[in-house]
């Protein structure tokens, strides 16, 4: 099976091929902006304790982190929307793995703030087994310490390859959260996060489920 990042670097490198390098440059500009921001440094980290949520998922079913986590340790994925290449090359990563991640035991759901109507939609695409939850206002990912706020000169960037954001969020505040992936044991401990400012650049589901059977077992 091809890596993920080996993945992610080919639509990269498909995407130079494509834009124009004063377009690219928008892009590298916002990436390089938020990195130096720190809020890498400030994500919820491992040893923490991870806060609860309830969000519904795309059938506006009423999920709880507390339930799940009564049946075993939990996969969160924070991801951008489906507008993103990286993002579902990323989730269909983890479709393919989540047989593996039933059979040790763990669950995993994914969290975004795009619309239901927009999950559902990508869940049928892309047919992702686990549940994709909607968080409203990016709150949860706050409390993880993940969300930015998109600045205007990529507002256009976005808007002129008609990812309209607002649309799919179902609001104008532009906020998005840095794509992650936590591990988390059925005591609330965080055993694994990561997050990027670069949103080309994913750990690999590998090294997450290290974490979660090892705690399954």
């Amino acid at each position: 099976m091809t890596p993920l990042q080996d993945q992610l670097d080919e639509i990269t490198s498909n995407t130079r091929g494509l834009v124009q390098p004063e377009r690219l440059a928008v892009s590298e500009r916002a990436v390089e902006e938020l990195f130096t921001t720190g809020i890498e440094e400030r994500i919820l980290p491992v040893g923490a304790t991870a806060p609860e949520f309830a969000l519904k998922d795309a059938a506006n079913k009423l999920v709880r982190s507390v339930d799940l986590l009564e049946l075993g340790p939990l996969i969160v994925k924070f991801y951008r929307g489906r507008w993103c290449p990286y993002c579902m090359t990323e989730l269909e990563a983890w479709r393919d793995a989540y047989g593996r991640i039933r059979e040790h035991g763990a669950l995993m759901v994914a969290i975004g703030p795009q619309l239901a109507r927009q999950s559902d939609f990508m869940i049928g695409q892309h047919g992702l087994p686990f549940p994709v939850l909607t968080d409203v206002d990016n709150k949860v990912a706050e409390q993880f310490g993940l969300v930015y706020t998109v600045p205007e000169y990529h507002r256009d960037y976005y808007k002129s390859i008609l990812v309209n954001i607002p649309f799919v969020n179902g609001d104008q505040s532009w906020r998005l959260p840095l794509p992650a992936t936590y591990v988390i044991a059925k005591d609330r401990k965080v055993l694994f996060a990561e997050a990027h400012a670069d949103f080309r650049v994913r750990p690999e589901p590998e090294e997450a489920l290290e974490a979660a059977f090892h705690m399954a077992r």
